[in-house]
C-alpha cells in the first residue's frame, strides 16, 4: 500500500502541495471520508476558484481542505491568505495544511459544528463556502446537518460543492435549496463538476 501511495507522489500529483501519498493513505483508512484516491487536479481547482467570490470585509470558508490544492488555487486567484479559513477534520491533514498554506487559518474540527468553529466576528461575513466533503456518500439527514451548519454561519448565501457525480450530489429539493451546475471538467480523475446551492 505504501508503494502505491509513493507511486502517486512520483507521478506529479502536486508534489509541492498536494502530498498525494498522504491523501491516498487517508483514502485507504477511510474511503467514505475522502471521496477520491487522488487530490483535485489544477483544472478543477481553477474552476472552483473562479466560482469563489468575497467582498472587502468577507472571508472564504473551505470545508474539507485535504492536502491544500484547492486552498492554493484560491490564493493564486488573489485571495489573501489571512482571509481563508479552512476546516479539516483529519489531524494529519490539518497539520499538513498549516505547513503548506501559511497565513491561512486552519481549524481542526467537524464541519457539522461550524457555529462553534468559525470566529463569531466572521459569521455572516462569509463570501463563499467551498465544500470539498463528499456529501453524496452520506444520508439526507446528515446532509441536512452540514447544510444547516453552513447556513448558520453564512445565512442567505449560496455555497459551492465539487463532486465526481454528474447529477446533484445532495438532495437539494429536500433540503430547501436550488441547485445549478456551474462548471465541469474532464481534466480530473474522475471528471468533476462544481455545483452552486442557494437557499430558496
Amino acid at each position: 500500500m505504501k508503494q502505491a501511495a509513493d507511486a502517486l507522489e512520483t507521478r506529479g500529483f502536486g508534489r509541492d502541495v498536494a502530498n498525494a501519498g498522504l491523501f491516498f493513505r487517508r483514502w485507504l483508512a477511510n474511503p467514505m471520508q475522502m471521496g477520491s484516491i487522488v487530490p483535485s487536479s489544477p483544472a478543477l481547482c481553477r474552476r472552483i476558484a473562479a466560482q469563489t467570490h468575497y467582498g472587502p470585509d468577507e472571508i472564504v470558508l473551505e470545508l474539507g481542505g485535504g492536502t491544500g490544492v484547492v486552498s492554493q488555487a484560491l490564493l493564486r486567484a488573489g485571495l489573501p491568505a489571512d482571509r481563508l479559513y479552512i476546516v479539516e477534520i483529519v489531524h494529519d491533514m490539518a497539520e499538513h495544511l498549516r505547513e503548506t498554506v501559511p497565513g491561512a487559518h486552519v481549524i481542526e474540527g467537524d464541519a457539522r459544528f461550524l457555529p462553534d468553529l468559525v470566529p463569531t466576528e466572521f459569521q455572516g461575513k462569509i463570501g463563499t463556502v467551498v465544500v470539498g466533503i463528499p456529501l453524496l456518500l452520506v444520508p439526507v439527514a446528515q446532509q441536512r446537518r452540514f447544510v444547516d451548519a453552513i447556513l448558520a454561519v453564512a445565512p442567505g448565501r449560496s455555497f459551492i460543492l465539487f463532486t465526481y457525480w454528474l447529477a446533484s450530489p445532495i438532495a437539494h429539493e429536500k433540503l430547501g435549496l436550488t441547485a445549478k451546475r456551474e462548471a465541469w471538467t474532464a481534466m480530473n480523475f474522475p471528471p468533476a463538476s462544481v455545483w452552486r446551492y442557494s437557499p430558496k
